[in-house]
């Protein structure tokens, strides 16, 4: 994984440790980070929606007193299961999010709207909030594009549906209200 930390240095190897953010050693005003994610990023998190990517993450925090706002912005794909073939399929992904933190006497607490870090560490932990605006911004349904999908499972599923359907027609005998149903549709 490379990260690039605060405007013009030169980019550096980094671990999930690097995504911490010690709020308490930043100065007044906007602080730049840049992080580049790739597949070891995404086993390191050990999450189950994407374990593969190269996502570029551009972070702006602006510091005013106890109070953080950090803006993300995170552009690149992703690898996730097509939902029909099951092959990896890429995913852009192009993400803005805001964050306010602030430093407060309590543990570490997170809503919807506001991260309370502990005043005594000053620790804040972006690698699970950046993996979940990334996973947040994949569609429900994630499908190959048409004829993308691997030919071998499209036959498969095709054949298993032709199977199913000549089952349901011959096995079970059909109500005769349902037939009287399906002469109104063929008469439109």
């Amino acid at each position: 994984m490379v990260c690039s930390f605060i405007r013009n240095f030169a980019p550096q190897m980094c671990t999930l440790d690097t995504l911490q953010l010690n709020l308490k050693r930043l100065e007044e005003g906007t602080t730049h980070f840049q992080f580049d994610l790739n597949d070891d990023y995404f086993k390191a998190v050990d999450a189950p929606e994407v374990e593969r990517g190269e996502v570029h993450v551009d972070l702006d925090v602006k510091r005013r007193g106890d109070l953080f706002e950090l803006d993300f912005h995170c552009v690149g794909t992703v690898h996730v299961p097509c939902d029909l073939c099951l092959d990896d399929m890429e995913q852009p992904i192009d993400v803005k999010n805001h964050l306010v933190a602030r430093l407060g006497t309590e543990e570490y607490s997170m809503d919807d709207e506001l991260v309370t870090v502990d005043e005594a560490d000053g620790m804040l932990d972006t690698s699970w909030v950046i993996y979940e605006f990334i996973a947040l911004d994949i569609p429900i349904k994630h499908v190959h594009a048409p004829g993308e999908c691997n030919p071998a499972m499209t036959k498969m599923l095709e054949e298993l549906d032709a199977t199913r359907n000549n089952a349901n027609e011959e096995d079970e005998p059909v109500d005769p209200r349902w037939e009287a149903l399906k002469g109104l549709k063929m008469d439109k």
